[in-house]
């Protein structure tokens, strides 16, 4: 699977098809260990295909990720900035 058909899918679809892939390679492996194995460069695309996947949901995840952030750190950038009363001497 190529990077642009990846990316054109949705989340939901990616999360999926994640979850298939990782199927798909444990079954490979199975199979590597009883020496049914036919193709072995199957194994290294699944991992490569899962690797893929995985690139853009995290980069999905970091496009969403920095609005709720900058939201928190304006918050404590506020607290922060607020004058402290001051101490009375005694």
């Amino acid at each position: 699977m190529k990077i642009k058909e990846i990316r054109e899918k949705e989340t939901t679809a990616l999360t999926h098809e994640l979850a298939e892939a990782q199927k798909h390679l444990y079954d490979l492996r199975s199979q590597a260990v009883t020496e049914k194995l036919e193709d072995p460069s199957q194994l290294m695309k699944t991992k490569r295909a899962i690797a893929r996947i995985k690139t853009v949901l995290r980069q999905r995840e970091l496009e969403q990720a920095p609005t709720a952030k900058s939201a928190k750190s304006a918050k404590s950038a506020k607290s922060a900035k607020s004058p402290q009363p001051a101490k009375s001497a005694k």
